[in-house]
């Protein structure tokens, strides 16, 4: 790799390491002309499948674009870049396990709402209020409750939980 400083033909690398939940190799490199250390992050170039819009249109996969949609649902809400990084690097894991040349943006955007389910519900609706296009007040509520009635625990769940009280069972203190 050529030097960034003096153009150097050659630089020797001094550190190596894993990065980016080991998706990447960081390498600390050395330019033996100047003697400037610079680092350098190696990722393996992986082809995407394209994408096919709702019009019929392809175009190429664009990450930031993915990225783009998660950051404005989650716009002021508590979550983490770190969350949001994984959901990233979750969703594009599952477009690659496809193995198809070419991936609807249905798709994907089914993906993302479960992403979005997991990281917050408020910009889960936020994203599916966009992306199912609702029509009225109506729509917007059935997605709601159809979000609480799968966030509430069931009674085999409830009977599986850990008592808070010493000597009790979840079921005794429910009722």
């Amino acid at each position: 790799m050529h030097c960034p400083f003096c153009g150097a033909a050659d630089t020797r690398v001094v550190d190596s390491r894993l990065a980016e939940d080991g998706t990447q190799v960081r390498r600390r490199r050395e330019c033996p002309t100047c003697g400037e250390r610079f680092t350098t992050f190696e990722r393996a170039e992986l082809v995407l499948p394209r994408v096919v819009k709702r019009d019929g249109t392809r175009e190429p996969f664009n990450e930031d674009k993915l990225r783009s949609g998660l950051l404005r649902a989650l716009e002021k809400r508590p979550v983490g870049a770190e969350a949001v990084e994984a959901a990233v690097s979750r969703i594009l894991r599952r477009i690659r396990a496809t193995g198809d040349r070419e991936v609807a943006t249905g798709r994907i955007g089914e993906w993302v709402m479960d992403e979005l389910r997991e990281l917050d519900q408020v910009a889960y609706v936020r994203f599916a209020s966009v992306y199912r296009s609702f029509q009225d007040v109506n729509a917007f509520r059935e997605e709601v409750e159809r979000l609480q009635e799968a966030a509430a625990p069931t009674p085999a769940g409830t009977r599986r939980q850990l008592s808070l009280l010493p000597g009790g069972t979840a079921d005794e203190e429910a009722s």
